[in-house]
């Protein structure tokens, strides 16, 4: 696996997707009568643009709301507030026809995939399925574009008569893929498609989404954990926490000039080579607070080790230039 250099597509302006203060809040309810008693701000006020043909990776914490912001983008959620454009069309409020309309051109990935595959159905089954109900494709036309798929990913049609239980877990995740680019999307989420996967799998599953991206012109939005993994696939990185983009910035820019100190906290866990390197590890305290009930000010102030008084306990910052394309919401980013 080689890491990702800046690259051609890294010149792409046009966002194929922007979101606008977007918000997902999710009701909790109690009391006798179970009436709202409060929200869990999944997502609170988050603004992005993807560029066509980009890799935007999205990392943080468990918890801290990057599923739930991606699945809020496609509209499988709903957003409480903010607006989505996609190819500049607002699919905030959009009609379930229009979003159907819209489903061939945004797709998911899985992070689990033997939990996303119908353990009923055979391979050919799990791939043709999308295509069955967002495309008016002949079933030779199916066919041709299975037969096309697997071997495209790395499998065989040996596998297509195969229940996706009979599969390893990178042969799975191939399946998934195969699946999510079967009605030909021009956007498509990755959540977390390596975390439960082995190293050396990992590996070649990187390898290959990056392959299938120069080939089909895809956009990729890239959800994960691992810092480390997300270096390698993407050209720019959004970092979240409790909810909120702490900071947004290329790639390489991020790893070597990163301004926010969660940012920095993250970066120091990622492993490296020798014991010695890591001694200069930045350890956060605690675990991220509940999004049912969030800190006032910034969010982080609870856990930063940079933190400065008051202002970060009352005001919350908000994200803010601090070179090319490179944005922080730090009071305390210099």
């Amino acid at each position: 696996m080689t890491q990702r250099t800046e690259r051609d597509r890294t010149d792409a302006t046009d966002s194929i997707l922007a979101a606008n203060d977007v918000c997902k809040y999710f009701p909790v309810n109690g009391g006798i009568l179970n009436r709202q008693v409060g929200s869990v701000k999944a997502v609170d006020g988050v603004s992005l643009e993807i560029a066509d043909g980009e890799t935007l990776g999205l990392v943080g914490e468990s918890g801290c709301g990057k599923s739930t912001l991606a699945r809020t983008l496609l509209r499988l959620h709903e957003p409480t507030d903010g607006s989505i454009h996609y190819r500049g069309e607002d699919i905030t409020a959009a009609s379930s026809s229009r979003m159907q309309e819209l489903r061939a051109d945004m797709q998911i990935i899985f992070q689990d995939p033997g939990s996303s595959l119908n353990p009923r159905m055979t391979v050919e089954e799990c791939i043709e399925e999308p295509m069955q109900s967002l495309t008016d494709w002949s079933k030779h036309e199916r066919k041709d574009r299975i037969a096309e798929l697997i071997t495209e990913v790395g499998l065989t049609e040996d596998h297509l008569s195969r229940p996706p239980h009979k599969l390893s877990g990178g042969q799975q995740q191939r399946v998934g893929i195969a699946r999510a680019l079967s009605i030909e999307p021009k956007l498509v989420v990755a959540d977390e498609p390596t975390s439960a996967l082995d190293v050396s799998v990992q590996a070649n599953i990187l390898n290959l989404l990056d392959d299938l991206q120069s080939e089909y012109d895809l956009t990729y939005l890239f959800i994960s954990h691992d810092l480390s993994v997300v270096r390698h696939i993407a050209d720019r990185i959004a970092v979240m926490y409790l909810g909120e983009i702490a900071e947004i910035a290329p790639t390489e820019t991020l790893f070597e000039d990163p301004k926010h100190p969660y940012t920095r906290a993250l970066l120091s866990s990622v492993p490296r080579a020798t014991p010695e390197s890591m001694e200069d590890r930045i350890l956060l305290e605690g675990s991220v607070p509940s999004p049912e009930n969030p800190p006032a000010g910034c969010k982080f102030h609870t856990r930063c080790q940079e933190y400065i008084g008051d202002i970060c306990e009352t005001e919350c910052p908000s994200l803010e230039s601090v070179g090319p394309s490179h944005e922080c919401a730090c009071h305390h980013h210099d």
